[in-house]
């Protein structure tokens, strides 16, 4: 039975695959242009340079991700991106002057990584008898005594208590700076709409194939591969029935499940395309039977289902230039609360998302410091989680425009347990 559901849902995923239609690779001078915005929110802060790893920043930075530079894990020996803000006389602004501290032996292989850049890379070679971070201060900061460097979060501590033994001031992001990634470009809007449009139509395409028996394991691996004909790239994939999503991401012993007619289906699935990131929740049923075994419950999860979607409904409403990041939280959560389920809606409603499925700013009900700007990218993903019977949660992506409504970025929304 699993290979004629795989089939039916690859088959009616590829039939019309226009999501991909605008999304593209970023092209080398965004990488670039990125560098001279960050330049320009450090030369605000006051920061003399900033110093990242190979991590989702140094990807956005330059292209390269942590298993570009290590396909095996990442090592001791420190690979760093310094980005100083430096002024163009003849221009008159703030650009980036982008240096890689390396260790010498891998030199060669950092000039063949393709690190979009104006002009040869400036490499800083450090032999392993020596210490590295002595050496970027010699070789970069010798005009200067006090050097106060921003580090990125994904800074391994190793590498800040180097720094902070020879010598730098290391401090970490702040708003300026947070703010550069934050903010999204047309292209990276174009990739998030087409990667996160394209794992709700997988979902769609197949569940008018999914039939009772099904396992939840066998619904991953058929969802999984339903994802791959496109060209995606896996990520993460959870799907649990009824008592098992009454957490939100299921327990330890997940699935063995099996799928009735009445089950509540819950998937929170995530993939990756031209380095961008999908995080999508839907809940449904599959195509209806002719009768249900206990009205009551199947009532009552129509119901619950229903308050979910209006939770996101009134929340979406909130994605607006100059609100918090908590106001859009609690937005949801009175609509759940009025409802009748205080206490049952228990994670945060949403996140930023970008190359990184989870990033700054973070929708909780307590983050009144975070401020909403146009461009900005978000999950909004209320639910309602009842323990020992079932969960329901939505989960879409949303823009924040300058002006209206905020923009879905996960083509149509849910319409009905049916019509996910």
């Amino acid at each position: 039975m699993r290979d004629r559901v795989q089939k039916c849902s690859i088959s009616n995923f590829k039939k019309n695959p226009y999501f991909l239609e605008n999304s593209k690779p970023i092209a080398a001078s965004e990488f670039i242009e990125r560098r001279n915005r960050l330049a320009r929110a450090l030369n605000a802060s006051g920061a003399d340079a900033f110093v990242l790893e190979p991590g989702y920043s140094f990807q956005y930075y330059a292209n390269i991700s942590q298993t570009d530079w290590e396909p095996w894990e990442p090592e001791e020996r420190p690979f760093l991106m310094v980005v100083k803000p430096v002024l163009n006389r003849t221009a008159g602004i703030i650009e980036a002057e982008t240096a890689f501290l390396s260790p010498a032996f891998e030199a060669g292989r950092v000039r063949m990584l393709g690190i979009p850049s104006t002009e040869d890379l400036r490499i800083i070679e450090w032999e392993e008898q020596v210490n590295p971070y002595d050496t970027l201060k010699t070789n970069l900061f010798s005009e200067k005594d006090h050097i106060k460097i921003m580090v990125d979060e994904e800074m391994r501590d190793f590498i800040v208590r180097g720094l902070d033994a020879s010598g730098f001031e290391t401090q970490g992001l702040n708003v300026e700076v947070d703010m550069v990634r934050q903010v999204k470009s047309p292209a990276e809007i174009e990739n998030l709409r087409a990667v996160n449009t394209g794992t709700v139509e997988a979902i769609r395409a197949m569940r008018p194939c999914l039939k009772p028996g099904l396992t939840e394991r066998e619904v991953i691996t058929i969802l999984d591969n339903t994802l791959l004909s496109i060209g995606f790239d896996l990520f993460f994939n959870i799907v649990l029935f009824d008592s098992n999503a009454a957490l939100p991401h299921g327990g330890f012993e997940t699935g063995g499940k099996v799928l009735e007619y009445d089950t509540m289906v819950l998937i929170d699935v995530g993939a990756h395309y031209l380095g961008y990131s999908s995080d999508i929740c839907r809940s449904f049923f599959i195509n209806p039977p002719k009768s249900t075994s206990d009205e009551g419950l199947h009532a009552e999860k129509l119901r619950v289902w229903s308050i979910v979607l209006e939770a996101q409904s009134e929340a979406g409403k909130m994605f607006k230039p100059g609100n918090t990041a908590a106001s859009v939280d609690i937005a949801a959560r009175d609509v759940i609360d009025r409802a009748g389920y205080e206490g049952k809606f228990t994670h945060r409603l949403g996140h930023g998302i970008g190359i990184k499925a989870h990033e700054s700013p973070y929708l909780n009900n307590g983050n009144h410091q975070a401020i909403l700007h146009s461009g900005m990218t978000f999950t909004n993903e209320p639910g309602i989680y009842l323990e020992g019977r079932f969960g329901v949660r939505h989960e879409d992506i949303y823009l924040v425009k300058a002006d209206g409504e905020a923009e879905v970025l996960s083509g149509s929304r849910a319409i009905s347990a049916y019509e996910p």
